[in-house]
C-alpha cells in the first residue's frame, strides 16, 4: 500500500501542498539531481515508490536501477553519496530535482563531477565540457 495520497483534482495537484507524486506506467518517476550550491546538473535517474520513500527518510538519495532492476543507494559502494538538501516537485508532480551535496568525490561512474561532461554540437557531434 502507498504512502503518498493519489492524486486528485488538479488544483490540489498543481496548488496544494500534500506531495502526491505520479509515477509512470512502470512505477517510475525521473530524478535529476543538481548540486545544491551550484546548480549544477549532476546526473539523471530513476526512483520507485520505495527508493523514494527511503530518500526522504535516509536524507541520502536511493534510486531505483532499471537495468538491474533493483534499489540503488547513490554511494554505497562507491562512496559518493549524495546528502538531500532539497527535493523539489514540478507543477504536475510527476518529475523531480534534488538539490543534494555531493560526497566522496565525483557524481559519475567515470569519476567526473558530473554524468553531463559533454555537450551536443549543431553537427550531431560531442565535444568536452570545461571542468
Amino acid at each position: 500500500m502507498s504512502n503518498f495520497p493519489p492524486q486528485t483534482d488538479k488544483d490540489a495537484i498543481e496548488n496544494g501542498l500534500t506531495f502526491m507524486p505520479k509515477f509512470d506506467e512502470n512505477g517510475l518517476i525521473p530524478a535529476m539531481a543538481i548540486d545544491a550550491k551550484s546548480k549544477e546538473p549532476l546526473m539523471l535517474a530513476y526512483m520507485n515508490e520505495q527508493s523514494l520513500k527511503l530518500t526522504l527518510e535516509k536524507q541520502e538519495a536511493v534510486y531505483y536501477s532499471r537495468s538491474r532492476q533493483t534499489l540503488w543507494h547513490k554511494g554505497a559502494t562507491s562512496g559518493e553519496f549524495q546528502k538531500i538538501i532539497t527535493i523539489r516537485t514540478d507543477c504536475d508532480q510527476d518529475a523531480l530535482i534534488l538539490e543534494v551535496e555531493q560526497l566522496g568525490g565525483g557524481c559519475c561512474h567515470t569519476k567526473r563531477s558530473s554524468c553531463f561532461y559533454r555537450n551536443v554540437t549543431a553537427d550531431h557531434t560531442l565535444s568536452f565540457r570545461d571542468e
